[in-house]
């Protein structure tokens, strides 16, 4: 029973990516932000967009999805990327100021000096932890929360709300 709903999250949240990325095709200027769950996913956009072009979108996404392009399964700005860029630099920061801290005294006075001899170093590890975190956040989520193989996915209706 988890597996199965854990499988339709996955396929919903596929499906969700492949709309935006269909959108992305034809609407230059939009945003979007969207939602998955076991019962479908929601958009919110923000632009100058019909339902019932977001209905077409829709359906091109789950036919492409269904014809093979399962890489529209998977998008840059997904939370899963965010998650995974945060978590990296939270932790190449922590590293940084951790190491730091077990190699000298922690009085008042040498937090400001330790802050500004090693502030450079945290940064640059901030900054390789996101370069590195974006393939790595597309891996994951192509891997566990996104899923391109979306069988007989049906859709069942796309209102405005």
């Amino acid at each position: 029973m988890l597996d199965q709903t854990i499988s339709r999250i996955r396929r919903n949240h596929g499906l969700e990516h492949a709309t935006i990325h269909v959108l992305t095709e034809k609407f230059k200027q939009f945003s979007a932000q969207g939602n998955s769950d076991h019962r479908g996913f929601s958009l919110n956009i923000y632009g100058e967009i019909e339902e019932s072009q977001v209905e077409a979108a829709v359906r091109e996404a789950r036919e492409r999805l269904r014809n093979g392009e399962h890489h529209l399964a998977v998008h840059p700005n997904c939370g899963t990327v965010l998650v995974t860029t945060a978590a990296l630099a939270t932790l190449a920061v922590q590293l940084v100021f951790g190491a730091e801290s077990l190699r000298g005294d922690s009085s008042s006075n040498n937090k400001l000096v330790t802050l500004f001899n090693t502030g450079p170093m945290a940064v640059l590890m901030a900054v390789l932890a996101i370069i590195v975190s974006k393939p790595l956040g597309m891996k994951l989520q192509e891997q566990y929360t996104t899923d391109g193989h979306i069988g007989d996915m049906e859709i069942v209706r796309v209102r405005k709300v």
